[in-house]
């Protein structure tokens, strides 16, 4: 039997969430713009992506409207834009996260919170700490569940996202305590998400945070008009925790430190376009040709220690995108011949290469117990290299580049949307570098999505 559910959690979240508070300090104001910025350019390639294409073809018959600005797509109701933005901002592997939890936060929230803050005409201010809160509440509901919810299969970026989608569009909406909580229990009956895509590269993965994003609004939306949820969904038993995590859960951290103690300030950035658990070999394959001391074509074997989360992303027959994304022996075969990954290696051209499918056969995974005692305080890993006719060479990592403790500057972040984005944009009239400079800066929300209308209407001509 599951152990007592704590007590308090419930109210404590919705009230803190409710709460009518001033504007952000100085750095939780410049957090939310980064993520904003990191946001637009993960939406902006993903809805190249077919599953994205999928999704707003769907979505364009089932919500049409004219309330919100769906990112490459022209315009749809609130639910439907943040259902295509969602997919296409989860759809290349290069939305941030938050590592003790598991998951990526700003996929869901932000695009539940633009869509929200549109349709009741927020402001910049507003939309800002609201994609702050939803953040916030996301990262808290993932990490009190994680590893737990891994264990038992669940994927953690929807199933905590509909409760970060849901804070942000309760503080849009403003609703009160007692709505947030019920609006909480609605979001947890949509709550869910299956980790079986690992095993088969199933595109459905890319789907999970927008349906995390529309089902967080539609849940306020459906608070807001009186539809009651559960009121103590992460206290009771049967509710949240008990089912998504038995008895191994640490609801402490719903609440502690709560406005205080920040995790939305502890978001990771991605610098590669794949999961992140291949983050920490890869820098650790980049360590070893900035040495100088490797030829590729003399290599054996490599070894991969890693924690024991990351160990199960080993596989090595690559026939899809993200199957592409999701094995660390292909991002250590294609990094040793190719260096950092962006967008090219993960096409058919690229894992097709025989060259690449053969360095990644020697490549093998393997959890180490001491690196599984360091996650997800840390994410470790480490990468022996054996060349023939040379020393064996070792590199480690404690945290790949893009986590707090070996963040990504501005200027990288600014250098990651350029690079990823340029082609995109630049065709359809749109400078990158405005985009940059206007969501980093002073610009408002409303301001970054007008310079977008170029390539909103490029798309929708295409």
């Amino acid at each position: 039997m599951p152990a007592p559910a704590q007590s308090g959690l419930t109210t404590a979240l919705a009230t803190w969430v409710s709460a009518k508070e001033s504007a952000l300090p100085a750095d939780l104001q410049h957090q939310a713009r980064r993520l904003l910025l990191d946001y637009l350019c993960a939406a902006i390639v993903g809805a190249q992506t077919p599953a994205a294409q999928a999704v707003l073809d769907l979505a364009s018959e089932n919500y049409a409207g004219d309330d919100a600005t769906v990112i490459g797509g022209g315009r749809l109701s609130p639910a439907g834009a943040a259902l295509v933005n969602g997919t296409a901002a989860h759809g290349f592997e290069l939305d941030d996260g938050y590592t003790p939890g598991s998951s990526h936060p700003s996929a869901p929230v932000v695009s539940a919170a633009l869509a929200a803050g549109q349709a009741v005409g927020a402001d910049s201010a507003h939309v800002l700490r609201a994609i702050v809160i939803g953040v916030e509440v996301a990262a808290r509901i993932a990490a009190a569940g994680h590893p737990s919810t891994w264990r038992r299969g669940f994927h953690n970026t929807p199933l905590a996202g509909v409760f970060g989608a849901a804070a942000a569009c309760a503080v849009l909406r403003g609703l009160s305590a007692e709505q947030t909580a019920s609006a909480f229990g609605v979001a947890a009956c949509h709550a869910g998400g299956l980790f079986a895509f690992l095993q088969s590269g199933a595109e459905v993965k890319r789907v999970h945070a927008g349906k995390a994003a529309r089902d967080g609004l539609l849940s306020v939306e459906m608070a807001r008009r009186g539809l009651t949820g559960p009121p103590e969904i992460f206290d009771s038993v049967p509710g949240y925790f008990s089912a998504f995590a038995g008895d191994a859960y640490d609801g402490s951290r719903l609440v502690d430190g709560l406005g205080v103690q920040w995790a939305a300030l502890n978001t990771y950035v991605k610098p590669y376009p794949c999961c992140r658990h291949l983050h920490g070999p890869i820098d650790c394959v980049l360590a070893a040709l900035e040495a100088g001391q490797l030829h590729v074509p003399t290599i054996d074997s490599v070894e991969v220690m890693t924690y024991e989360v990351a160990s199960h992303h080993a596989g090595i027959d690559v026939g899809t995108v993200l199957e592409a994304q999701l094995s660390i022996p292909y991002a250590v075969a294609v990094t040793l011949l190719r260096g950092s990954p962006g967008l090219l290696e993960f096409t058919p051209e690229v894992w097709q290469d025989p060259r690449v499918r053969d360095l990644a056969r020697r490549v093998q995974v393997r959890s180490d117990e001491a690196l599984t005692s360091r996650y997800p305080a840390e994410r470790p890993a480490e990468v022996l290299i054996r060349q023939r006719g040379a020393p064996a060479l070792r590199f480690a990592v404690a945290q790949p580049l893009g986590e707090p403790s070996n963040p990504m500057t501005d200027a990288q972040l600014a250098a990651k949307f350029t690079t990823l984005t340029s082609d995109i944009l630049l065709p359809a009239g749109v400078d990158p570098d405005a985009v940059v400079d206007s969501a980093l800066g002073t610009g408002s929300v409303s301001d970054v999505l007008g310079l977008l209308r170029g390539y909103e209407r490029a798309r929708a001509g295409s």
